[in-house]
């Protein structure tokens, strides 16, 4: 199958190794990755932010780079929810039908990493190794937004050497969600103290998600505390072999075995 990678601007800025697992990963799995050129930013930044106007020309571009494209993913469930959620109400808005009607339909192509796998492909068991004491996070857009479900954990549980942990109270957000950290910054730190006391209640290791956001958020509460935690993208430990290709922290350093 051909797979257009919609990167994301995080990965693309601040954390490219997820991209780059993504890509592994499903060539491991025998399939080709294209990565389109002219994507920019997909625009959530700005519609959150009460930009929508701003928004449609980034929506229109991000329409037709990935319009020539069968399937989609995404090492990011939010942005995945911005493309399914937003790019046609902000197109209308905008009083443009026909982006509207052309935006839906690259969002039905468009899928999170997981959903691809399980969904798409029809794979749980990706042959990786990945020998640590693992927790998963289930970040907000991912869970509510998208509904992926167990799909991680599924994921999750056929990795060679990985002990998963049940997460306490993991449906709770981890007081990230964009500006909302910056906005009310007492709250989110609030959050993010619950979030990490659950984290380290596991025992883990490693604790993953489907989104670098929350990853970063969270992995700089927990290096802050030199609790010893280390924070890695679901893609990077799916990509991860006995051959030896390894997994990075969100600040970029090896988890090595």
């Amino acid at each position: 199958m051909r797979i257009a990678l919609f990167v994301t601007c995080l990965a693309d800025t601040m954390f490219p190794e997820a991209a780059k697992a993504t890509v592994r990963l499903l060539e491991r799995l025998g399939h080709e990755v294209v990565f389109p050129a002219g994507q920019t930013c997909c625009g959530q930044m700005h519609v959150n932010t009460g930009y929508q106007r701003d928004a449609v020309p980034l929506v229109r571009r991000h329409v037709r780079v990935f319009d020539p494209y069968d399937v989609i993913v995404a090492p990011s469930g939010s942005c995945v929810g911005s493309v399914r959620h937003q790019h046609a109400m902000v197109a209308r808005r905008g009083g443009d039908e026909r982006l509207a009607g052309r935006a839906e339909s690259v969002a039905g192509r468009t899928y999170e990493l997981s959903e691809l796998l399980v969904d798409v492909l029809g794979v749980t068991d990706v042959g990786a190794f990945f020998p640590h004491r693992v927790t998963y996070h289930p970040t907000c857009h991912s869970l509510r937004l998208l509904r992926v479900g167990d799909r991680p954990v599924r994921l999750l549980r056929a990795v060679r050497g990985l002990d998963l942990i049940e997460l306490p109270d993991a449906d709770q957000c981890c007081g990230f969600g964009g500006t909302f950290a910056v906005k009310n910054a007492d709250t989110s730190t609030a959050m993010l103290a619950d979030k990490m006391r659950h984290v380290l209640s596991t025992g883990a290791e490693v604790c993953t998600a489907g989104d670098s956001s929350c990853l970063m958020h969270i992995g700089g509460g927990l290096s802050r505390m030199r609790a010893g935690v280390r924070t890695v993208h679901l893609a990077e430990v799916l990509a991860s072999t006995a051959q030896g290709e390894s997994a990075t922290d969100h600040r970029g350093l090896v988890v090595r075995w």
